[in-house]
């Protein structure tokens, strides 16, 4: 069976399943996963976000299987929208970080 017919049929609990054994190296349940299992999880999960997920991330897998890059304008441009009206505060370099106010 072809990778991309077996991620057009899975469905997203699957998918998540499998993004989770991806990034942690454990099924959720906490099972270890082999390296090959790991392998083919990444596979099929950056097959399934290219087929079915619209990602508005900075990386991901576009449709035609390409890695997607988002600009640094592009990406000031996506978050500038979402919070506009939220102010950022300069932080002391020395011993604080930035701080968000009116979230």
């Amino acid at each position: 069976m072809n990778v991309l017919a077996v991620v057009d049929n899975m469905s997203q609990e699957m998918y998540l399943r499998l993004k989770h054994a991806a990034e942690t190296g454990k099924w959720p349940e906490g099972t270890p996963v082999d390296q090959a299992q790991r392998d083919s999880a990444l596979q099929l999960t950056m097959a399934y976000q290219a087929r079915h997920l619209n990602s508005d991330e900075m990386l991901t897998i576009g449709a035609d299987g390409a890695i997607v890059n988002k600009s640094k304008r592009q990406l000031k441009d996506q978050f500038k929208g979402k919070h506009k009206d939220t102010e950022i505060t300069k932080c002391n370099k020395e011993h604080d970080i930035a701080r968000f106010t009116e979230l």
